[in-house]
């Protein structure tokens, strides 16, 4: 029996989009309910599967999003069972590294992955002897395509220098038989290139494939992907995406216009769109509309719709005074205008300047909680198996995570398995079980996480010492973990070693969010301030689409807004020698009738 909802649960476009057989190439708005679209059209698919060897397959931008995506189709009450979602690095590494890696060289000897914080440590070394040219491994991105490497800088005097790290890079990971993120794309599109029974195999099991965000899609997965379209007829492919929030260019976001995916995939597309705007006001949707390169169709239908939007530009504000000014805007719209703290959103182009931005927010408004950049005691390493763990030791078990719970343990037993441990008869309720039984009086954060990780290890009769990868892992977990609780120490922040803390990570956000541009792609809030709007950052200087550029970002920091939306191009930010950064241009460009606050 095919899924089915009620007329009100979707409109006529999102309904159409979800029925629509064959192929279809989807451009969603802001606000145009695309996460509910592609979660239907999941659902609708799955309840069509009639064979046990046919499954879906979607891929998101994040593992946040497939979580939620997944929980979503969960409480429609369709089986989930031959869902696969997530990112196409995971669905790479599973699907296509795991099950065929001795059909590539590199790879056949084994391999393990490298997690960011070593990642980050290798490349920081080996950046050492370039100090002068001021290299740092954020210098350091790059991507593949089809015909090899790209390097994300563009920085002249810099990419010699880089290309000689990068070398260095890719032989370390040689020797000790290491991959990262970029290289498990590269080494999955390989092996489907050389191994036609791989790419034949996987297009028998899949018979629908979604991709979520095709607009931060790089040209390699969509080869990958179309390796495996290419060998089935009866694989259907949904794609969803928005052109004009295609901000990842530099790092090789690909938004695929329609006739090339035609030719790269040999298939025919229905072409379809959701305009509906069900997020912000008319004068907000009115405001990015100008930055609307690509001319989408767009149209304000939500509730807030008729909301008498503050929309303001500031570009008079000094940055000796820009922690004040964002103080008053955020105290106005709490007390003035009832918005919650956790629908408040501070952005800016670049992480460096919202680490202190966000401390410094914290001590002007006290009464407040900011959930920003520098203030998490460890990072969210997802392919280490320690965070995953801790994901588990620091939440409680309740009915309303017991879905995502479980999903967690499942996830660990199968590193596990990875690694050669044999755990028969063990499955991921057992293993909850026994974290659930782990009980510590233990305050202090990094020491609860150590005594709970061996108490897990003694329960399991796990002997570490056999298992280097889970070893290494463990290792790289605390020097990480220690090195950031000490740096938010100094910089204040004393609460930052309590358990508590901790826990703050996987509870739901609460405080004012303090975010990138990039960070805040796909939510909403009521009210969006954003600083930094600055020729050289928006667009960055080294980015040579800088205009155009330029538009999407603002395109993409406007549409965040339901209600409110307070821009700043601040006054007396240093570039370089002499020189300060002026206004971002599109911006003074922009003819609008703004508001004086």
């Amino acid at each position: 029996m095919n899924f089915a909802w009620d007329d009100d649960e979707l409109n006529p476009e999102q309904s159409a989009a979800v029925i629509q057989n064959g192929n279809v190439f989807l451009i969603a708005c802001p606000g145009s309910g695309k996460t509910r679209t592609l979660t239907y059209k999941i659902a609708y698919e799955l309840s069509k599967i009639t064979t046990h060897r046919d499954f879906v397959l979607a891929i998101t931008y994040t593992n946040r999003a497939a979580d939620e995506i997944r929980e979503r189709v969960e409480d429609m009450g369709v089986d989930a069972s031959q869902l696969w979602i997530g990112t196409i690095h995971s669905f790479c590494l599973e699907w296509i590294i795991k099950p065929y890696y001795i059909y590539e060289p590199d790879l056949a000897q084994g391999y393990s992955l490298i997690d960011l914080y070593d990642r980050e440590k290798l490349l920081e070394e080996l950046c050492l002897p370039y100090k002068l040219l001021k290299v740092t491994f954020h210098d350091c991105d790059f991507y593949f395509t089809p015909d090899g490497l790209h390097l994300a800088c563009k920085n002249g005097s810099k990419v010699n220098a880089v290309k000689v790290v990068l070398t260095e890079y890719f032989k370390y990971l040689k020797k000790h038989r290491l991959i990262d993120f970029e290289l498990i794309l590269w080494y999955a599109f390989d092996i489907l290139k050389n191994n036609q029974i791989a790419a034949k195999n996987l297009a028998g099991i899949f018979r629908n494939i979604l991709v979520d965000e095709y607009q931060d899609t790089k040209e390699l997965q969509y080869e990958i992907v179309s390796y495996i379209l290419r060998k089935s007829s009866a694989t259907n492919f949904f794609i969803v995406g928005d052109p004009n929030q295609a901000i990842y260019d530099s790092l090789g976001g690909y938004p695929i216009g329609l006739d090339d995916l035609k030719i790269k995939t040999g298939l025919d597309f229905h072409q379809m769109e959701l305009s509906k705007n069900y997020r912000s006001s008319e004068r907000v949707v009115s405001y990015f509309g100008n930055f609307n390169l690509y001319k989408t169709n767009i149209e304000a239908c939500g509730k807030d719709k008729g909301y008498q939007s503050i929309v303001s530009y500031d570009r008079e504000v000094s940055k000796d005074k820009l922690v004040l000014e964002i103080a008053r805007i955020v105290k106005h719209n709490i007390v003035e205008l009832a918005i919650v703290p956790r629908q408040i959103c501070i952005i800016a182009p670049w992480w460096v300047h919202l680490a202190s931005m966000c401390r410094k927010l914290s001590a002007e408004l006290p009464e407040y909680t900011f959930d920003g950049p520098g203030m998490v005691p460890f990072a969210r390493d997802v392919e280490n198996i320690w965070y995953k763990i801790s994901r588990i030791a620091l939440t409680e078990p309740s009915p309303g995570m017991y879905i995502r719970r479980m999903r967690w343990a499942k996830e660990i037993l199968v590193d596990f398995e990875n690694l050669g441990m044999h755990l028969d008869n063990f499955n991921n309720k057992d293993f909850l079980r026994t974290c659930n039984s782990i009980k510590l009086d233990e305050h202090d954060g990094i020491s609860y996480l150590r005594d709970f990780f061996a108490a897990l290890i003694a329960e399991m009769s796990i002997d570490l010492e056999c298992y280097p990868t889970l070893m290494q892992h463990h290792q790289t977990f605390f020097e990480s973990s220690e090195k950031r609780v000490a740096q938010l120490a100094k910089e204040g922040i004393a609460e930052a070693s309590d358990i508590k803390y901790f826990r703050k990570l996987f509870e739901n956000r609460t405080g004012i969010t303090v975010s990138t541009i990039h960070g805040v792609k796909g939510a909403e809030f009521d009210a969006v301030i954003a600083y930094g709007l600055l020729e050289g950052m928006v667009p960055h200087f080294s980015d040579a689409n800088g205009q155009e550029s330029a538009q999407k970002m603002l395109y993409v920091v406007a549409s965040r807004a339901r209600k409110n939306l307070f821009l700043i191009s601040e006054v007396g930010r240093k570039r370089y020698g002499n020189e300060f950064y002026g206004p971002t241009r599109k911006l003074i460009d922009c003819n609008f009738r703004y508001d004086n606050f």
